[in-house]
């Protein structure tokens, strides 16, 4: 495995760490969780610098990365509604594409097809990241000057989580006439 995909592969690994320390009650938790999510979230961005500058592109890079993307992306989302800092319809919109686009790439698989992320779903992907961080730690520092600056990301993501859907798709359009 190279180190591109073992990048991945401790992006993966942490999602659990930064689970536990949203749940246990503790003075700076919510900033231990983010500062976890934040060090997951560079990996993703590192990964993909490695894998393009060292030539280590492969296909089960192409397939994992995007996947665990959106199994931590997923997970921080579940937890902050649980928690109660997010509107649970704008994770069901955001999960349902998750699903859609997955299950795309699922039949483009087994036709042999391996569907590269997308510079939409690259975007859609910071955003989230960014948005789920502010409300980790509850939209701090913005909350100090009262700008939502969490709500103002999540909806940015939203928007993007839509578009690079549609995007995805319209592109499959030939893929899914089957």
């Amino acid at each position: 495995m190279n180190l591109a995909n073992k990048l991945t592969m401790l992006r993966l690994f942490l999602i659990p760490v930064f689970m536990f320390f949203m749940f246990v009650k503790g003075p700076y938790n919510d900033f231990i969780a983010a500062g976890i999510f934040a060090l997951a979230a560079l990996t993703d961005k590192f990964d993909g610098y490695v894998a393009r500058k060292f030539n280590q592109i492969t296909n089960l890079g192409k397939f994992i990365d995007p996947l665990v993307d959106k199994i931590m992306v997923s997970s921080a989302l579940v937890a902050l509604v649980q928690m109660g800092r997010i509107q649970s319809w704008i994770v069901a919109v955001i999960l349902a594409r998750e699903f859609l686009i997955t299950g795309i790439r699922t039949v483009a698989a087994d036709k042999g097809i391996v569907i590269a992320a997308s510079n939409y779903g690259k975007y859609k992907t910071t955003f989230q990241m960014i948005a789920v961080l502010a409300l980790m730690v509850n939209n701090y520092p913005f909350s100090l000057i009262n700008f939502p600056f969490d709500t103002v990301m999540i909806y940015i993501a939203l928007i993007l989580t839509i578009y690079s859907g549609v995007d995805y798709i319209i592109k499959s359009k030939n893929l899914l006439k089957d």
